[in-house]
């Protein structure tokens, strides 16, 4: 059984950075799909990039192109979610999710995902 982990959340001012980790034990994450989602309160879990653990193939949404970048540490079974640039929209519980899947295409709905973190609070306020 996969289980994950998140950490790195927390306060940042606009412009700052963050990076999160997401830690996966219980199997190696080669023939995953690993995901990061965010959510406000009283909005929908919404998928903000993803990566294929068997070659590193990455997807980002438009909102996060050009600052965050998605990355795995295969000797560690962790990926990574740096984010630069913050704005104060990136505000929300971020979350990381995974299934068994060897394929090319990228999964951005949380139905698609089997896993899943406890999420990680990362607020950016001045």
């Amino acid at each position: 059984q996969l289980q994950l982990v998140e950490s790195g959340g927390g306060v940042v001012q606009p412009g700052g950075s963050l990076r999160l980790s997401c830690a996966a034990s219980g199997d190696t994450l080669d023939s995953y799909i690993i995901g990061w989602f965010r959510q406000v309160p009283g909005k929908e879990r919404v998928a903000v990039a993803c990566i294929h653990g068997s070659d590193g193939g990455t997807y980002y949404v438009d909102s996060v192109k050009g600052r965050f970048t998605i990355s795995r540490d295969t000797a560690k079974n962790t990926v990574i979610l740096q984010m630069n640039s913050l704005k104060p929209e990136d505000t929300a519980v971020y979350y990381c999710a995974a299934s068994y899947y060897s394929g090319t295409y990228y999964f951005t709905e949380v139905s698609e995902y089997d896993y899943w973190g406890q999420g990680t609070q990362v607020t950016v306020s001045s």
